[in-house]
């Protein structure tokens, strides 16, 4: 029933929802893990004069430019301070690769299908609801599973995408 709503495109075991987890201002959130490419420590950030409140900055990783999205502020949570648990999660949202600045990360699961229902009216009006494919019940703990696609609209994945740059870049451009 709900593995139709969830496979937009992604990989996973005919049972099974493979998660990265990690919390925002006391919440649990997962996201396909057939999005992430890495987690990372958060390095130095360089900001972005007159960027949207939800742009962190700019990242240097391993020679490649990428943008890093506040999801604390992308989702209108109040904002903590980056601290020692604080990860990058790094993702590619429809051909843009960017960095998810998270509070931290919980773990890699798999959540079964049969555990994951449509998210309820509260939490809808708490969050934009297109962000969410729904919620997974696991044991005792709920998980958010946020729609990266819907998180960042396409103009904004767009001018994300003019932002990062691959390392061939000239600077005489």
């Amino acid at each position: 029933m709900f593995k139709e709503v969830i496979d937009e495109g992604s990989r996973f075991s005919s049972e099974n929802l493979q998660l990265v987890t990690f919390e925002l201002s006391g919440e649990e959130f997962g996201v396909d893990i057939m999005q992430v490419s890495e987690i990372i420590p958060v390095p130095r950030i360089t900001r972005i004069p007159q960027a949207p409140a939800c742009i962190k900055g700019l990242i240097n990783l391993r020679g490649k430019i990428l943008v890093v999205i506040d999801l604390n502020k992308r989702l209108e949570f109040s904002s903590k301070e980056t601290n020692s648990l604080s990860r990058i999660i790094i993702v590619e949202v429809k051909d843009t690769v960017l960095g998810m600045l998270v509070n931290s990360v919980k773990e890699i699961m798999s959540l079964p299908f049969s555990s994951i229902q449509q998210p309820p009216e509260m939490i809808k009006s708490k969050i934009n609801a297109e962000y969410l494919k729904g919620v997974g019940k696991m044991g005792s703990r709920l998980i958010i599973l946020l729609n990266l696609a819907r998180v960042l609209g396409e103009e904004e994945i767009e001018e994300l995408s003019e932002l990062s740059f691959p390392e061939e870049i000239a600077l005489t451009e």
